[in-house]
Parts: structure tokens; sequence; C-alpha cells
């Protein structure tokens, strides 16, 4: 496909203006899609808001966007897996598979990451069009849809937590935090058969999510008080903490929660990097601490596990929004956060 294409730009902090671009075309091993869904992060909302994502300062106009799914519009030279109208999930970051940490398998921890949406790696997908390396786009089966593959994002994230978390059938766990990644989360425990989950936040809309994908018992942080809850339970905690609010109080919280020789997965970002943690009642519980940074290997997993019927992905998103609506709709999902679960772009 050739020709012209719109694209949203993120200028500054709170201003996002049209732009009109070339349709990129495939270089060797690439291929070109035709978006069709593309999931609002919070990283996108929080590149908006304060025209910086932590030290991620944009030093020109930004296509924001990392969760896509579309259709292939173009097959780059030597790309035999996929032709044109293949239905794919597009794995945002590209690794350079040559620094130590790609040849271990780390590739999330790669050195050289080009990963969308990120100021001098990769432009973010708030666009017609995109190329993107085939070997990090992954095809739909028949009865996946695109926002499904565009939902694939997060939900590798879900995965990704549990999987460092260990976590596994018999065990109990607190989720701090019930947003998309809160919510995923949920949905992957279930999957991997623990049904003791308690899910935390602040906001009603999303505690009745929660419960819906999954939770056991759901509390109102304002309200309800979950460190005189755990304590109640057999080992006065549970086995596991996930941490997906980001906040410093949450953070602090979570050592609080574990049973004694208990896990707490620290999988949101805090807005500033350092933060206070309750290290004594950790110690004391010989608890330990993992963090997770975005995911590695797991797409394909993640969408077997959604074409199988184990993980209900679409009940999460609670907005859509028409590209041509995409400034008006993130500015919407920064002023309305009670209100928007998960917003998706729809082209």
């Amino acid at each position: 496909m050739m020709g012209k294409m719109n694209a949203a730009v993120l200028t500054g902090a709170k201003k996002m203006e049209w732009v009109e671009r070339e349709i990129p075309q495939p270089e060797k091993g690439e291929i070109q899609v035709k978006l069709e869904y593309v999931g609002v992060c919070g990283s996108d909302l929080h590149f908006y808001e304060m025209g910086r994502l932590g030290n991620w300062v944009p030093d020109g106009p930004l296509v924001l966007g990392h969760e896509p799914g579309g259709v292939v519009t173009e097959v780059g030279e030597g790309v035999e897996d996929f032709e044109v109208g293949d239905r794919v999930a597009i794995e945002p970051g590209v690794s350079c598979k040559e620094c130590e940490m790609c040849k271990k398998g780390l590739y999330n921890l790669c050195y050289n990451m080009s990963f969308m949406a990120i100021p001098n790696e990769r432009e973010g997908v708030f666009s017609d069009y995109c190329v993107h390396p085939a070997n990090m786009c992954y095809k739909l089966p028949e009865n996946m849809d695109t926002m499904e593959g565009a939902l694939i994002e997060p939900l590798a994230v879900g995965f990704h937590a549990a999987a460092i978390g260990e976590a596994e059938i018999g065990q109990s766990a607190v989720v701090l935090g019930c947003g998309c990644i809160g919510l995923v989360t949920i949905m992957v425990l279930r999957a991997r058969g623990i049904k003791e989950i308690y899910a935390v936040d602040v906001i009603e809309k999303r505690l009745a999510k929660a419960e819906e994908v999954g939770a056991k018992k759901v509390f109102n942080a304002k309200s309800e008080n979950i460190e005189e809850f755990v304590k109640g339970l057999p080992g006065g905690g549970v086995d596991l903490v996930f941490e997906t609010a980001g906040t410093e109080f949450t953070t602090k919280q979570s050592a609080k929660l574990i049973k004694n020789g208990g896990r707490v997965v620290l999988v949101g970002m805090c807005a500033e990097p350092e933060v206070l943690m309750d290290l004594g009642s950790l110690s004391a519980k010989e608890g330990d601490v993992k963090t997770i940074f975005r995911y590695r290997n797991l797409y394909p997993a993640a969408i077997k596990a959604v074409q199988e019927g184990s993980i209900p992905l679409k009940s999460i998103v609670s907005h859509e929004f028409d590209f041509k609506d995409v400034i008006e709709g993130v500015a919407y999902n920064v002023d309305n956060k009670a209100d928007v679960i998960k917003a998706v772009i729809k082209y």
C-alpha cells in the first residue's frame, strides 16, 4: 500500500495533533499492517498528561500507541510466514537479537531495545498503517479478532507477572489495583487454578469487573481494610501479592499482606523512581520481592489461552473510540479515570 496516511502525534503535555505522513513500506523481513484496533495504555495517558514518562522525554513529535492488532497489507522480501489478508497481533518491542540478554532469551531486557511509542526507539501506532519485523508478529486463529489481537499486549504482562511469581494452583493472592493490568493478572491467576484471589482498588467500576473476571472477594480501599482482612486468613496473609497500581502506598502495603515466606511481585510502574518499601515486614517474613519489565516469549501462549477460551479478554474493554476521535479519546481517558477500565481505538 502506497500513498499518504494520518497519524496522531504528541507534541507536548496535553497536546496532540494530526499529521499526514507517507505510508511506511516494508523492508526485508518486515510486513506492512493496516491497523484495526489499538489499545490505550496507561503509559500513553502518562505521556499525554505529563509530556513524558519517567525518564523518557520526547525530543520531538511522538506517535503514541503500542498495543496493535491489524491485517497484513504488504509483505517484505524474504517473509514466508505471512500473506496479505492475515490478521495479526504485533509485539511492540524489537530486540537486537545480538546482545547478552537476547542470547539468554531475556530479550525484554535487550540493551538495544526498540519499543513502540518510546522516544528515539520506534514510532507508535496511532496511525493508519505500520511496518514491523515479521518475526515479532503473530497470526491470529480463526476464532479471534483483531481487538483481541490488540489486547494480547497487556495480557502478556499478566502472563509474565504470574510466571515470575511462580503462581500455581492451591495458592492465595491479593491483587492491588484493578485497572487493565490488574484485571489480566486476575484472569491469568484464575486460569492457573488459583481461586482465592482478593482484589483491591478505589474505583467501584473496576472492582465489579474484577469480581466478574474471577476475584473471590473485592475491597474498596476507601472504606475497607485489606490488611485487617488478610490477618484473619490462615497464616495471617496470602502466598502472593501482585502490586499493579504503581503507587507508593500500595507498594509499601504489599509486604504487610504476605504470609511468612510469601512473595511480592511489583508489576505497576511508580511515577517516581524511588519509593518507600516496608522492608521490616518483608524481612521478618523472609518474603521475597520480584519485579517484572514487560514480558518475553509469551505472545504465542497468550494467544492460545484466548483461543481456547481460558481468558475472557474482551470483557475488560469498557470504551471504544474511532480513530478519527483518538485525540478526544485519550483526553477522555485522562479526565475520566473512574469511568474507563480499558479503552481501544477502532480503525
